[in-house]
């Protein structure tokens, strides 16, 4: 592949001739190029349906809500209409923009409504869903084609049922349980009793009709409509919070991204209530201000750089961000001079204590999710979508008669207020409970561009190691040209300043660089980390899809 950096000074034409072919693909060792528009995502029938929209001349966001309904289908574990999430879409003229569709807490949520120990599968832990609307806020901005078009293949899929792969058929396996809520189980549970394997269809009658509502009504239907009564009806009958007011009053919202500088690219992320952009352009600056190039990409001198760069971002994280609707966020938090100064203080010879890093926070002793798709059209218009249930198949809570899932978000906020742990959990105040407020996130739907058009598109699941993933992606394509699928492919690394631990999925390929971070004072554990579906522009033209190897990802395209 030609080095990414001459795009710079060459740049390159978006806007391709169409071909006859189209096809979807899992990773391969050699990717497929496409010229007239990709979808990338964890589900086959979800990038299919993206994939269809396109091809009717619908553009990306058209393609990306399309994929977005079909995944509430065919990826029950993460894909939804009860969660919500971010959407960053790049114009093929104009402004890039931010969909916040994060979910809210209900009007009843109080500062210290939660206990430690209390169970994150309660019908007290679902915030107010955002995805609906959030799907229709971009369709109206963006959209192309009709609204009931973009869902129709959802219902389809949920009436015909949808043909099961190795990955989700285990994945449905593992989450069901003889205790499991009886609408739970009827809802995934496979009929005759047995286990689902490969090859299975998956038929799931009660949200085709939740979907057909969504689809003929728009989403008032969800929101004031049959379904908010049936939402309400399930909060009565488990002591839930979110009422029909609750949902009547929900709002997605339209917000300028973060935009950083890299290497002379152009980064885009999503701003606060998702800490992904602040934190990504952080570490991004702090990384600029070394030649990373001189050490290969996996050595412990460039790992050592990119877990301090991350531990320093993650303090920033907790000691600052929250709904910017009850949090002032700082102003200094990307200027140049104080980026210089995080990056001053990073020691190259040994790592630095998380807890030397915000001595004001008092410490104590005390001891599969979301998912991202990415696309692209024929025009160069692109979006990178996350969203998110929290926990995989979220609450476990399927709201009767309607044949959804609802989200336990509410688990994203600071539950213990004044309790910060050196285990990870996070008590700071930004990110406490309160009425209407939207939890943090680490949802880091990125898109990298120069002079105006995309370069790359990517995003993760994974909750706090979202933005860790996003960086190692955007290191390994700009600082070390590697191609998307190698970028993608390839082993990545997380610090979140506490746990103090730096994880790494290379330990068995590289042992000699784990006993080197080790001499430089890192704890290095072995962990998987994401879920990264991207996209890259060629230089001279075409779109190469990156599907994640690490669960079940398709690149579909034409």
């Amino acid at each position: 592949m030609k080095s990414l950096r001459k795009l710079v000074s060459i740049g390159f034409i978006a806007v391709f001739t169409p071909v006859a072919c189209s096809t979807s693909v899992a990773s391969e060792k050699k990717p497929v190029e496409f010229r007239n528009g990709v979808v990338v995502a964890v589900s086959e029938p979800g990038a299919e349906a993206g994939l269809a929209i396109l091809k009717q001349g619908g553009n990306a966001v058209d393609a990306a809500v399309a994929t977005a309904f079909a995944m509430a289908v065919t990826h029950p574990a993460a894909g939804n209409i009860g969660g919500g999430g971010f959407m960053l879409v790049h114009p093929a003229k104009g402004d890039p923009t931010v969909i916040d569709y994060r979910e809210t807490a209900p009007a009843a949520a109080t500062k210290t409504m939660f206990k430690k120990g209390d169970s994150p599968y309660s019908h007290r832990v679902v915030g107010v869903p955002g995805a609906v609307r959030g799907m229709a806020l971009a369709h109206q901005k963006f959209g192309k084609l009709p609204w009931k078009t973009l869902v129709m293949p959802a219902v389809e899929l949920a009436e015909k049922g949808y043909i099961l792969d190795k990955h989700h058929a285990s994945s449905l396996n593992a989450n069901l349980h003889p205790k499991s809520r009886p609408e739970f189980l009827r809802a995934f549970r496979k009929p005759d009793g047995t286990t689902w394997k490969s090859g299975d269809r998956h038929v799931q009658p009660d949200l085709a009709k939740t979907l057909r509502l969504i689809a003929e009504d728009g989403p008032d239907a969800f929101y004031t409509g049959k379904i908010a009564d049936l939402i309400v009806a399930e909060m009565k009958a488990g002591d839930g919070l979110i009422t029909k007011e609750d949902l009547a009053a929900y709002k997605a919202i339209q917000r300028k991204p973060i935009v950083g500088s890299y290497r002379g690219y152009d980064v885009y992320g999503p701003p606060p209530p998702s800490s992904g952009g602040i934190c990504l352009m952080q570490m991004l600056g702090i990384l600029e201000r070394f030649d990373v190039r001189k050490n290969e990409r996996y050595s412990p001198q460039t790992l050592h750089l990119m877990a301090e760069a991350m531990r320093r971002s993650y303090c920033d994280r907790a000691r600052h961000l929250g709904d910017p609707a009850f949090t002032k966020i700082p102003d200094h938090l990307l200027t140049p001079d104080y980026i210089g100064k995080l990056a001053k203080s990073i020691d190259l010879a040994k790592a630095t204590p998380s807890a030397d890093l915000a001595k004001e926070i008092p410490l104590t002793d005390e001891g599969e999710s979301t998912t991202h798709f990415s696309v692209i059209d024929k025009d160069g218009m692109a979006v990178a979508s996350t969203y998110t249930l929290e926990h995989g198949y979220g609450s476990r809570i399927v709201v009767k008669d309607a044949g959804f899932l609802l989200n336990n978000e509410m688990m994203d906020f600071n539950w213990r207020p004044g309790i910060t742990t050196k285990a990870g959990a996070i008590g700071t105040e930004p990110n406490t409970v309160a009425p209407g407020k939207r939890m943090l996130s680490s949802q880091t739907p990125t898109i990298v561009a120069t002079k105006g058009k995309v370069v790359l598109v990517t995003g993760s699941p994974g909750g706090r190691t979202i933005i860790n993933t996003v960086f190692n992606i955007v290191v390994s394509v700009i600082d070390y040209d590697m191609p998307i699928q190698e970028a993608v492919d390839g082993p990545r690394t997380h610090h979140q300043w506490f746990p103090d631990r730096l994880s790494f999925e290379g330990t068995t390929q590289h042992r000699d660089t784990i006993k080197a971070l080790e001499a430089l004072g890192h704890r290095v554990v072995n962990s998987k980390q994401g879920d990264a579906h991207s996209i890259l522009v060629n230089p001279r033209g075409g779109y190469t899809g990156a599907a994640d190897k690490r669960l079940s990802g398709k690149v579909s395209g034409y």
